[in-house]
């Protein structure tokens, strides 16, 4: 049955409701990301970031082409409104803006994006506007990133600046997926600058970025300016790997890393006495502590009710077990399926569940975890106020012939993602929206161009971009709010 080309006008309520459906409102996005869209590191008075270096020592792929959203955002922004896609999702690269971090603007900069947001306004499409998404300046990562609190006060600057420019914008996120940025840096190595298992430093960076969305969320409110603000987490939940008492303590202890200590800053403004116990008993497993200075928690407990949003990056759940060795790691970014391993010290070993689907990348798919995560912050965080799934899709390897993509799997998988976001919604919670990531086709930070999440296949090589099947698919939900 080809679901998504029926006439609606016989799409009759008696054949709608035997499907879950969305409400009227909801927001159909796509998501995506400068450095990973936008290609053209070096055009337009651009700054360098940690990456552009990075990758070229490491001999890997390169950030240029990437989809080439620079210059062919026009292109994008008629798709969205051909394929009745509401609003992208993008983010600003601060060093367009400040090539250094801070000092002299580059005015080439912030004509680019005043150009952006006018053709997406244009085509009608509302942009999600993310102030930082993994592109700190080179010279302020150079200089300890986050672990250094004089960036924090660059921030903040940065961000000052783009709500005062930029008035167009309405829905504002400070960071994109603190957690990853802490722990691939200083924890499991995968980013730059590749340190591991230094929790220290991940707690610490942890902190410091949310010290610094308070501080821009305090500014933004005492400001007046129009419009949103929030932040977007990287929220996966963890479950224990059986029922036995130390299985559900390592489960608990990846969670206080990984959630609870973003929630907690978030929305009450300082930690827990249970999260921080965890968070002690990691470090002193590891031979390590953290100095928070308690001083900043009037900054953060005075954003705590200003947030109006918050955003949530999901891709699937863990299963975690008790493990008492040494931290190992192995992370899956080929598309071996059955590579990866997460053993961390004080903390657990997330397990392969056989019995579950996973990704080529080893990734589990497993949509109740996301129905779980939603109802669990309407329970735990009540002043949450609404809900955007800023990140959620397949990465896959697609199969292009002739123009034409076939991707049922990223359709099932989708589909059983909204089913647990109707479900959540019918329990009271107040999700407002999804961003598929990604829209198009987009460099990834370590698998490059071969992990493909895109509704739009790019062809890299000519830039031209191809409708999949599930762009189709996504077409008819967005237009009907109806999943089928």
């Amino acid at each position: 049955m080809d679901y998504w080309h029926i006439d609606q006008t016989n799409f009759q309520g008696e054949i709608k409701m035997n499907f879950k459906t969305l409400p009227e409102d909801f927001i159909m996005g796509g998501a995506t990301a400068a450095y990973q869209a936008e290609g053209s590191t070096k055009e337009g008075g651009k700054g360098q970031v940690a990456w552009d270096t990075f990758l070229v020592e490491k001999g890997r792929y390169t950030a240029d082409p990437a989809s080439d959203f620079y210059n062919q955002y026009p292109v994008d922004a008629e798709l969205c409104k051909k394929f009745k896609i509401d609003s992208i999702r993008m983010s600003i690269a601060w060093s367009r803006i400040f090539p250094k971090g801070y000092g002299e603007v580059n005015q080439t900069g912030v004509e680019y994006y005043h150009k952006v947001f006018a053709e997406l306004n244009k085509q009608g499409i509302i942009p999600f506007v993310t102030l930082h998404h993994f592109d700190t300046p080179k010279e302020l990562f150079d200089n300890g990133d986050f672990l250094n609190r004089e960036n924090v006060e660059h921030f903040v600057n940065y961000a000052q600046f783009c709500f005062d420019e930029f008035s167009e914008v309405h829905y504002w996120s400070t960071f994109n997926e603190i957690y990853p940025v802490a722990s691939n840096q200083y924890l499991i190595g995968s980013f730059p600058p590749e340190v591991q298992f230094d929790i220290e430093k991940t707690v610490t960076c942890l902190h410091n970025m949310m010290y610094a969305h308070a501080k821009t969320v305090n500014i933004f409110k005492d400001g007046g300016y129009k419009g949103e603000i929030g932040v977007v987490h990287s929220l996966e939940t963890k479950y224990p790997a059986s029922d036995k008492e130390e299985d559900k303590h390592a489960a608990k202890l990846d969670d206080a890393l990984s959630i609870k200590f973003l929630l907690d800053a978030t929305y009450l403004g300082y930690y827990s006495d249970e999260t921080m116990a965890h968070i002690k008993e990691i470090l002193a497993a590891n031979g390590q502590s953290a100095d928070i200075d308690s001083n900043d928690f009037r900054e953060m407990k005075k954003a705590a009710n200003r947030n109006d949003f918050l955003g949530i990056n999901n891709y699937g759940s863990h299963w975690v077990k008790e493990y008492k060795g040494e931290s190992t790691l192995h992370y899956n970014t080929t598309g071996e399926k059955g590579s990866q391993v997460y053993c961390i010290k004080g903390i657990g070993e997330r397990i392969v569940r056989e019995d579950l689907p996973k990704t080529d990348w080893d990734w589990i798919i497993y949509p109740k975890g996301l129905y779980d995560l939603l109802v669990r912050i309407q329970d735990e965080y009540p002043n949450y106020n609404k809900i955007y799934i800023t990140e959620n899709g397949l990465g896959y390897k697609d199969n292009f012939e002739d123009g034409i993509i076939l991707d049922d799997d990223r359709i099932d998988y989708l589909r059983q993602h909204f089913n647990a976001i109707s479900d959540a919604i019918k329990m009271g919670v107040n999700v407002k929206g999804y961003f598929i990531w990604s829209l198009m086709d987009v460099f990834s930070w370590v698998n490059g161009y071969t992990k493909r999440y895109g509704l739009f296949y790019v062809d890299f090589d000519t830039q031209k971009r191809y409708p999949k099947e599930s762009a189709y698919w996504y077409k008819f939900v967005s237009e009907t709010k109806t999943i089928i």
